[in-house]
């Protein structure tokens, strides 16, 4: 198949599908515990809230206010934690599947030594 680009002559457009390497999945309990305690957190931030506006403000509402602002500061560090890399996620020095590329990162990182 030819295709004009309109610059210069008319090339050949390849058509051929090449393989990628696939990253391997990470671990499923590393994500399951993040998902956890992401979800423990916001559900006592919404919990805040709504117990805050719904059934404490009625007897103080100043108590009310210092609920939602506890509640406030609960995403944040929420996103924190759910993104925080633990001792056994090993997601920065996973095989490309490119077995040189794999083996120079590892020759640098000092996991294999040169002989």
């Amino acid at each position: 198949m030819f295709v004009c680009s309109g610059r210069g002559p008319h090339l050949p457009v390849s058509r051929e599908v090449r393989p990628f390497a696939v990253p391997r999945a990470y671990a499923g309990g590393m994500y399951a515990r993040r998902r956890h305690l992401y979800f423990v957190m916001m559900g006592t931030c919404l919990a805040l809230f709504v117990l805050a506006w719904g059934v404490v403000r009625l007897w103080s509402v100043p108590v009310a206010v210092g609920m939602c602002v506890v509640a406030m500061v609960i995403p944040p560090l929420a996103a924190v934690v759910a993104n925080r890399r633990g001792p056994d996620d090993r997601w920065w020095d996973d095989p490309s599947g490119d077995p040189k590329s794999d083996e120079w990162w590892d020759e640098l990182d000092g996991k294999k030594r040169r002989q």
